[in-house]
């Protein structure tokens, strides 16, 4: 793991996952273009991260099984094929199957950051595990401003059209850079499938960081989804200032570096009790903060560093698990992350209603509770498994 392959699969890491993302501010755009409701174009961000969600579970343990790089760069040359579709797709069906297609096959994150795991040594995988996803977090956070600028200018089709060329100067990179990495899986795609539940069962860190991971998800979801409601209620502020919330949040990347850097010094276990207790203290503060921007603002650093930080940790932990099945390890993880997501955005949304911001800061301080609870009850048992490795 040189330096300079270190940036190149974060730059690449940063630039893929962005394909998930510019579409979001392109909505309106597209809905205009092809004559059809809000409800109907939602669906091309909606498909986008279903794909991905079906890349990470699908394709993303094949890592295991074939040749690393050689997967990496057959998933990226479908993926340009995929946003060339969606530049010149001809009705709202083929822009929706081709977004689709986009996050299947932009899955390569997923795979790129348990590569770096396997490349750096031991006691620096931590630190370099934080760095690429470093570049992940930036490129979440830059894709939808980019986009929004590129579709004002040029029309949504171009930001496509730029993406594709930019995954094709990425493919030619990875070629020449990104070493092979051979299998160490003989089994079939079915034995491989269900090795992930044989996994479950018999790794506790997993088990635990895999539950932390989704709690700590969900409270992160729990109050983006419901931020844009209290800014317009409460303040009178648009979505434009819910967007400029995400640019404070670019402090999740240095908690990402930082919390990289602290786990290959420290127990990244222990140091995630510390990180838990960021996330219960940040809804503490967005419970005082339902008509105070600045109080908003200082709650955003607070849970970003906290969730960022924990993820690492539980990156770092899990890694070190068993390196011929990293790729399964990460997609029970990650499969876990997002299930996480998907249920704090949910139980927020049902509390909204209720009782309206009260409701969603409960859910967060309860949610992000219930992790540290878990956390401190599982120590005998992560540290029986922890001296086995």
């Amino acid at each position: 793991m040189t330096p300079s392959l270190l940036w190149v699969m974060t730059i690449a890491t940063g630039l893929i996952v962005a394909n998930l993302y510019y579409n979001q501010p392109l909505l309106v755009l597209m809905a205009s273009k092809f004559h059809v409701s809000p409800g109907k174009i939602a669906q091309v961000s909606v498909m986008t991260q279903i794909g991905y969600a079906t890349g990470m579970l699908l394709i993303a343990p094949l890592a295991d099984m074939y040749k690393r790089k050689r997967l990496i760069l057959i998933c990226l040359g479908i993926a340009v094929f995929s946003l060339l579709g969606a530049a010149l797709a001809t009705n709202v069906n083929v822009l929706i199957i081709a977004s689709f297609l986009i996050g299947v096959f932009s899955l390569i994150p997923q795979m790129l950051v348990p590569m770096t795991a396997h490349l750096a040594k031991p006691e620096e995988r931590g630190r370099k595990i934080g760095f690429v996803m470093s570049g992940l977090l930036i490129g979440i956070l830059l894709s939808r401003t980019i986009s929004g600028e590129v579709g004002r200018y040029f029309g949504w089709e171009a930001m496509f059209f730029v993406a594709a060329g930019l995954m094709v100067i990425i493919w030619l990179v990875l070629y020449f850079m990104l070493p092979e990495v051979l299998p160490h899986f003989s089994g079939t795609y079915r034995s491989l499938m269900a090795s992930m539940f044989t996994l479950v069962r018999g790794e506790p860190l997993l088990r635990v960081a895999a539950v932390r991971g989704a709690l700590c998800f969900a409270c992160f979801m729990a109050f983006w989804s419901t931020l844009t409601i209290l800014l317009s209620q409460n303040m009178g502020k648009g979505s434009d200032v819910a967007g400029w919330f995400g640019i404070v949040g670019a402090v999740g990347a240095v908690a990402a570096g930082v919390m990289g850097r602290l786990s290959d010094r420290a127990d990244a276990y222990k140091m995630s009790a510390y990180t838990l207790g960021l996330i219960i203290i940040s809804f503490v503060i967005f419970y005082f903060s339902a008509h105070s921007i600045i109080g908003l603002v200082i709650g955003v650093i607070v849970l970003d560093a906290g969730v960022q930080a924990t993820h690492i940790s539980n990156q770092s932990v899990i890694y070190a698990l068993k390196p011929e099945a990293r790729n399964r390890i990460n997609t029970v993880y990650m499969v876990s992350y997002f299930i996480g997501g998907s249920l704090g955005t949910f139980i927020a949304s049902i509390a909204w209603s209720y009782f309206q911001w009260t409701g969603v800061c409960a859910v967060g301080m309860s949610l992000s509770s219930v992790a540290l609870i878990f956390h401190f009850l599982n120590q005998g048992a992560v540290r029986h498994a922890r001296r086995k490795i």
